[in-house]
């Protein structure tokens, strides 16, 4: 644990992380008068958006939805120019929102911290950095995002291979020359699909390591004119009323229609036009996607059909099609021509359930069947989500207890928010709420208003400290367990459940309930007068 010999510097709240999460609330609580402090590992705002600057980077999400709706005067003065963004274009929109609301005098960028200890006696929160420094404050948000802890592949040799090694999550800002070069992709998820189908155009020769193929869907990109831009503009109040009680946090239609209503050929028709339509327009066709396995099974079936209909090839066609795990129960992604990328000579599939990777090896990688000699090696193999940036560092709360042992079975919290034996310390986008299952703009939103609201309320009754009481956070971890025991999500091993990283404890830790429900949750704490909170009073000053 951290020690430094710098004095203490004392401030009325600690924020960590600029992404869109840690940029509202440091919004939030300056304009409240705290005076706010925020630590960010980056060297500029837009956290994930910062590091993930890959070739073909995108947001899944509409950009009507993915971003902010706090401040009328922001959404009317900025235009987005497609319906979903690329990577440039969301960390202008972070830039610009940074510097509208001339967020980055309360940021210390290039700086991570080491340690976060509560001192019970004084009621605060006590945060050392890397740099030495140590910032004092009642109150601590971690906005640290469900994803920003990279992880390599667990594969031998990694330190040995003398050609260059690329991050999906941390690449260079530099643009990235792959013209005749022999390039090796591990990985085949949301990032590792994006990076396949721009770098497959661009190198010599492409070998995508595939150990399980992803469900993806076409996106359909497109630009917006300027009418449809005008008419956004017109009814963005009712569409961001309308997507604070839509499941997904976003303004995509969800459907009250069972698979199994319409008869089998009405059933294909929608499929088909889910197809054609792109985007997450499957998620909005039935209701019961993720609930009802045979209705599953079918859409499954139908979609890899369609890729057997694009891809040339029969071999490569058939280790592109997901089984052993329902559609969705990934996170499913959206691609732009993925699946034709495998019709180009230069672009190899490697799959790795029939041929394995054996190790990494000075030239490139050998699997049983052979090595490839590679110049350049791409890793797009995700991340220690949802929990891994909160145990990056030592987090202790009251009793010197730490969030490594009180998380050791698993991540444990009430509504996401806050965690018992951690006063006054609160979570944005944490483990238990809906996390990656819904619109994180809508969910930081909704955090920080929250937050804001019980702040408050502490200041007008005289209270010093917050926690949930352990009765409260049993009953919302159980709340949350069984939501997700009647989810198909729960089947599949992915980052969603932390299968993909080594040792880490397993289990689907996210409210799959949607975020209309999950905000209703977050109302009632409070309609409640917080009564599934300790509190403790301030302590009285006496005159001498």
């Amino acid at each position: 644990m951290m020690k430094s010999s710098k004095p203490a510097e004392r401030v009325g709240m600690i924020v960590v992380g600029a992404g869109f999460g840690g940029m509202y609330a440091v919004h939030k609580f300056r304009e409240m008068g705290h005076d706010v402090v925020g630590i960010e590992a980056g060297g500029d705002v837009g956290g994930v958006w910062y590091w993930n600057r890959y070739p073909g980077a995108r947001c899944d999400l509409m950009s009507v939805d993915y971003s902010y709706g706090f401040s009328d005067e922001i959404q009317q003065e900025w235009t987005w120019s497609e319906q979903f963004a690329a990577q440039p274009e969301i960390l202008a929109y972070a830039n610009f929102v940074a510097d509208r609301l001339d967020l980055r005098k309360s940021f210390r960028f290039e700086t991570r911290v080491a340690s976060a200890i509560w001192d019970e006696a004084e009621k605060i929160w006590r945060v050392t950095t890397n740099k030495g420094d140590v910032l004092e404050a009642p109150f601590c948000i971690m906005s640290t995002g469900p994803l920003s802890v990279p992880k390599d592949p667990d594969i031998d040799g990694i330190d040995r291979f003398k050609g260059r090694i690329l991050r999906a999550q941390k690449w260079p800002h530099e643009k990235i020359d792959f013209a005749g070069k022999r390039v090796g992709l591990i990985g085949t998820g949301s990032s590792g699909i994006q990076i396949v189908q721009e770098v497959g155009r661009q190198a010599g020769e492409l070998f995508v390591y595939q150990r399980t193929p992803s469900w993806t869907l076409p996106m359909r990109n497109h630009d917006l004119d300027d009418a449809y831009v005008k008419e956004m503009k017109r009814h963005y109040p009712a569409m961001r009323a309308a997507m604070k009680m839509n499941p997904t946090g976003g303004t995509r239609p969800v459907s009250t229609r069972p698979f199994f209503s319409l008869p089998p050929s009405q059933r294909r028709d929608v499929m088909e036009h889910a197809w054609q339509d792109g985007g997450h327009t499957f998620l909005a066709a039935f209701s019961d996607l993720l609930s009802n396995q045979e209705a599953n099974d079918q859409v499954a079936d139908f979609v890899r059909e369609k890729i057997g209909e694009i891809v040339d090839d029969p071999k490569a066609a058939e280790a592109l099609k997901p089984r052993g795990y329902p559609i969705f129960a990934r996170r499913p992604c959206l691609d732009t021509e993925y699946y034709e990328t495998y019709n180009l000579p230069n672009v190899h599939l490697k799959d790795c359930l029939t041929d394995p990777i054996v190790e990494i090896t000075e030239k490139g990688i050998r699997t049983e069947d052979g090595e490839t000699e590679l110049d350049i090696l791409i890793f797009a193999t995700g991340y220690d989500a949802l929990t891994g940036a909160l145990l990056a560092f030592d987090v202790v709360g009251r009793d010197g207890r730490t969030l490594k042992e009180k998380w050791q079975s698993g991540p444990r919290s009430y509504l996401g928010l806050m965690i018992e034996g951690f006063p006054n310390l609160f979570s944005t986008c944490g483990p238990n709420g809906p996390a990656a299952l819904a619109n994180i703009i809508s969910i930081s939103e909704n955090d920080v208003d929250w937050i804001a609201d019980v702040t408050t309320h502490m200041a007008k009754a005289g209270l010093a400290s917050i926690e949930p009481t352990l009765t409260a956070e049993d009953r919302w971890m159980k709340v949350v367990a069984e939501l997700a025991e009647k989810s198909l999500v729960r089947k599949a091993n992915t980052w969603w459940v932390g299968s993909n990283v080594k040792g880490k404890p397993t289990g689907l830790t996210m409210f799959v309930g949607g975020f209309n429900k999950y905000r209703e949750y977050c109302e009632a704490a409070k309609q409640n007068d917080y009564a599934d909170f300790s509190f403790q009073q301030r302590a009285v000053e006496t005159a001498e």
